[in-house]
């Protein structure tokens, strides 16, 4: 059997003026998971990330720990994150009124939403109508990305990988919670609203672990964050 390992990338800067790019904190994240699976002696055969900047930087404080030691990671538009932005766009534009988040409430209607707790929920309300098909880009969306287009990118990104890397491989795969959610739809087979409610579950850091072969697939291991479950390292796990 061969194996997958999803890293979700370290804390991205969330209210930065990008978010696509590690924190410091993200970075101390990774740096700690490649120490851990060092003093354990883990090794692994290839390294793949998506295009995304934060990914790629996730990918780069493993390297270490791949064989042969590569300077870049196997890059696939595939593995990159869906865009929120213009999911939130949208749905502030065309649903927010009739939910109770437009001017007459005194809450924002266009992005960027600095506090964190009151973008969780738009964008729980937004991912949910994205699932159904309910938002509906205009000739300016240029960036959205229809749920069923995101769900074959990644379910091809997957499939690309484990035809190309079998035999026992050890592939590391650096990539977003949203990706790992759809993946563990396409071992786990679970209804499309529960790959946004597990992408919400998955940490900054955290390890998940698929095993493949003769035609199956198998999931070993869900984020997890053994690397950072001491008692003085706790306050370093973050979810965005």
């Amino acid at each position: 059997m061969s194996e997958l390992i999803f890293v979700r990338h370290g804390q991205a800067s969330f209210g930065s003026e990008s978010y696509d790019k590690l924190s410091e904190l993200g970075v101390e994240q990774v740096k700690i998971l490649a120490q851990h699976w060092q003093a354990l002696g883990e090794r692994f055969d290839c390294i793949y990330s998506g295009t995304l900047l934060r990914q790629r930087e996730t990918a780069y404080e493993l390297f270490g720990l791949v064989e042969g030691s590569p300077s870049s990671s196997i890059q696939l538009p595939g593995l990159n994150e869906y865009n929120g932005d213009p999911l939130i766009s949208i749905y502030l534009r065309d649903h927010a009124d009739a939910d109770g988040f437009g001017s007459a409430s005194g809450k924002p209607q266009q992005l960027p939403i600095s506090d964190e707790r009151l973008f969780q929920t738009i964008f729980e309300s937004a991912t949910e109508k994205w699932i159904k098909g309910e938002l509906q880009p205009s000739a300016e969306d240029s960036k959205f990305e229809y749920w069923t287009d995101f769900q074959t990118r990644v379910y091809s990104a997957i499939d690309d990988i484990m035809e190309q890397q079998g035999k026992g491989s050890r592939v590391l795969i650096s990539t977003s919670g949203g990706v790992i959610a759809m993946a563990l739809q396409r071992v786990l087979q679970f209804p499309d609203q529960h790959v946004i409610n597990t992408n919400w579950m998955v940490r900054n850091s955290s390890v998940t672990r698929v095993i493949y072969g003769n035609g199956r697939m198998s999931l070993t291991q869900f984020n997890c964050l053994a690397h950072l479950e001491k008692a003085d390292l706790q306050h370093m796990i973050t979810y965005r």
